[in-house]
C-alpha cells in the first residue's frame, strides 16, 4: 500500500491559498496556489524571485532566502489546470505572528526586512518586473479615488462626506512625494529605486518560535522595484497600533511609542549605512505616505461599491478608511516626538 502525503491548509492570508505538505518520511514543505486575479502575470513573480535568489546565492550564500523549489523541468512555478502552483521549503521551529505583542517582535521583523534590502543594495532593481503594477503609486491611487468620487452613488458620497474631505485635504502628501520623485528638491539619485518587499506586515516574517529572533522574510510575490518608504511605511501602518484597520472604535487607534522606536531601530540596524540623506529625511514621511494611501484605497473601494476588499457589512470599507485616517492624524499629532525618536536612532 502506497503511503500518502498529508495536506493541511494554513495561514491567514487572503490572496494565495497555502498548505502544509507533509510526507510519510517526515519531510515538510509549503505548497501554494497563486491567485491570478491579483497576480495577473505569475511568471513575473518567478522571474523576480529567481533573479534575486541567484544574486543572493552568489553574493550572500549564507542568507536564508526561501525561494521555491524547482520542478523536474527547472521551473519555479507549475501551471496545471489553469492554476499556478509552487513548492517552498518549510522552515522548522519558526512562527509567523498575526499580531505583535512585544516591541522586540517589531524590532526583529523590521531588521529582517531591512536586511533583505541591504543585501540587495548592489542589485539592479530594473531587472525586476512589477508583479502588481502601480501597487504603491500614490498618484495612481489618488486618480482612482477621484474617478470613484465622480462616478460614485450620491448616497455613498453623502455617508463618506467627512472622509472625502480628509482625503482631499491631505493631497499635499502626494504633492510632497512628487517633489522628491521628480527631483525638484534636488533629490535625483538621492532618492533611488531599491528592491522592496512591499508587504511588510508581521505575518510575512518568520521568527524563532521560542526566542522570537528574526529568521527570514517570506511571501515574496511583491518583491519588485520601489522606494524605501514602501517597506518602512507599511511597517509603521501595521506595527504601531494595537488594532488592525477593522477596528471601528477610533478611540483605540493610538500609536505605541515603544513599537515605533523598536521598528525604527530594527530597520536602521540594517539600513542606516546605505540610506541616503534624502531617505533619512523621509523616514517619518514614509508612514504618512503609506497610511494615507491605504485610507484612500479603502475609501475608493467604498465609493465603488466595495468590489475589491472583502466586506462583512456594507460600510466596512468606509470604517476602514476612518480607521486609517485616524492613524494618520495620530502620526501628525505626535510628529515632534516621533521625529526626535528617529533622530536619536540615527545618531
Amino acid at each position: 500500500m502506497t503511503a500518502k502525503v498529508n495536506l493541511q491548509q494554513i495561514g491567514a492570508g487572503h490572496i494565495n491559498s497555502t498548505y502544509l505538505l507533509s510526507e510519510p518520511n517526515g519531510a515538510q514543505y509549503i505548497l501554494q496556489n497563486i491567485n491570478i486575479q491579483v497576480f495577473k502575470d505569475p511568471n513575473a513573480i518567478a522571474n523576480n524571485i529567481n533573479a534575486i535568489a541567484e544574486d543572493l546565492k552568489k553574493n550572500h550564500p549564507n542568507y536564508l532566502f526561501p525561494a521555491p523549489i524547482k520542478s523536474i523541468t527547472g521551473a519555479l512555478m507549475v501551471h496545471h489546470n489553469d492554476k499556478y502552483w509552487r513548492l517552498l521549503p518549510y522552515v522548522a521551529h519558526t512562527i509567523a505572528l498575526d499580531t505583535l505583542s512585544d516591541p522586540k517582535q517589531a524590532y526583529e521583523a523590521a531588521k529582517q526586512f531591512g536586511k533583505l534590502s541591504r543585501l540587495l543594495d548592489q542589485f539592479d532593481p530594473s531587472k525586476l518586473r512589477p508583479t502588481i503594477p502601480g501597487f504603491h503609486d500614490l498618484s495612481r491611487r489618488y486618480e482612482q479615488f477621484d474617478l470613484a468620487l465622480n462616478q460614485g452613488k450620491k448616497e455613498l458620497k453623502a455617508l463618506a462626506a467627512n472622509e472625502i474631505s480628509i482625503a482631499q485635504h491631505h493631497h499635499f502628501i502626494l504633492a510632497y512625494y512628487s517633489s522628491y520623485q521628480h527631483g525638484s528638491k534636488g533629490a535625483g539619485q538621492d532618492f533611488p529605486d531599491r528592491v522592496m518587499h512591499h508587504d511588510t506586515k508581521i505575518s510575512n516574517v518568520l521568527l524563532d518560535e521560542t526566542s522570537f529572533q528574526g529568521i527570514c522574510v517570506i511571501d515574496l510575490d511583491t518583491l519588485m522595484p520601489g522606494k524605501f518608504i514602501s517597506d518602512l511605511g507599511d511597517m509603521m501602518r501595521t506595527y504601531l497600533c494595537e488594532f488592525s484597520e477593522n477596528e471601528t472604535d477610533l478611540n483605540k487607534i493610538k500609536i505605541r511609542l515603544p513599537y515605533f522606536k523598536a521598528t525604527i531601530e530594527g530597520y536602521l540596524s540594517e539600513m542606516a549605512a546605505i540610506l541616503t540623506e534624502t531617505e533619512k529625511e523621509l523616514i517619518l514621511y514614509a508612514g504618512k505616505y503609506i497610511i494615507y494611501m491605504q485610507g484612500l484605497r479603502f475609501l475608493t473601494d467604498y465609493l465603488n461599491g466595495s468590489i475589491y476588499y472583502p466586506i462583512s457589512y456594507l460600510t466596512q470599507n468606509l470604517d476602514r478608511a476612518k480607521n486609517q485616517f485616524k492613524l494618520l492624524r495620530e502620526l501628525f499629532e505626535n510628529e515632534k516626538i516621533l521625529q526626535s525618536i528617529i533622530e536619536e536612532c540615527l545618531s
